[in-house]
Order: structure tokens, then sequence, then C-alpha cells
């Protein structure tokens, strides 16, 4: 039997990200590239985009969110060689504790708004960092440089 056409065309890797935001701050990863992101990972087939996000930022951090609003998708071009569509949600912490580092990251930092912009980091997290920041009625601009 054949495959359809439409399973010939390009395939990507999904990684869902979150973002958690307390006190006009936002928590991101440093990785081994070392650039800034925001936490989360891999959809396993068996899970939605939501399952996906929350499990991932217990695993990363042991804090305890809900995927409360979809803000955005977009293709990272790691290399021309990989490719990931990157999904990111805002969310809801649901009883705030302190952020652990787990063992795939090298860092993790709570950094102000207002200095998201001038991270090493991709411009898609900073935009999904910036409409959760607007949804949420907090008027602290994040500057690009």
């Amino acid at each position: 039997m054949q495959e359809p056409r439409s399973s010939l065309s390009h395939r990507f890797p999904v990684s869902v990200k979150g973002v958690v935001l307390r006190d006009a701050q936002v928590v991101l990863l440093r990785n081994e590239r070392d650039e800034w992101e925001l936490p989360g990972g891999k959809l396993d087939p068996d899970e939605s985009p939501e399952e996906c996000v929350v499990r991932e930022i217990l695993e990363e951090l042991g804090l305890e969110v809900t995927a409360d609003a979809l803000l955005d998708a977009w293709v990272y071009t790691i290399t021309p060689e990989a490719r990931v569509l990157i999904v990111t949600y805002g969310c809801l912490e649901v009883t705030p504790r302190d952020a652990v580092l787990s063992h795939e990251h090298k860092q993790v930092g709570w950094f102000p708004l207002q200095q998201v912009g001038a991270l090493r980091m991709p411009e898609g997290y900073k935009s999904s960092v910036q409409r959760w920041a607007e949804r949420l009625q907090l008027a602290v601009p994040i500057e690009r440089r």
C-alpha cells in the first residue's frame, strides 16, 4: 500500500513551551547552545499540547502549572538541518514555589520583563512572553535590542 502524498511533506518535531510569570518576571532556562529559552519540551504521541507543557514544566522546574492560553506557533531553525515546531502557552502557577533546575539545562533564572529583550534567545520566545504579559495586563514593555 502506498503512503498518501501529504505524508511525504516535511515533518518537524513539536516542542511545547510555557510562559510562567510571577511578579512581572518570567522564568527561563539556559540551554546547551548558551541561549535562554522557555521551559517545555517534546510532545509525546499520547498527550495533548496542554498536558505536555504542564508535564515538562513540572519535570524541568518542579513548578505546578495549568496551561491557560495558546499564545503562538512558529518554526524554529536551530541549524539548516534541524527545525522544530514551537507551540507556546501562557501558564498559571497552581501554587508558587521555588524553581528547581533539572539536569536538562545549565541554569534557571527569573528575569524582569523589561530585561527579556536583551537576552540571547529566539525572537519567538520574546514575542510569546510579551503576549502573555499583555494578556495578564502587565504593562511592562519588552525592549528589543
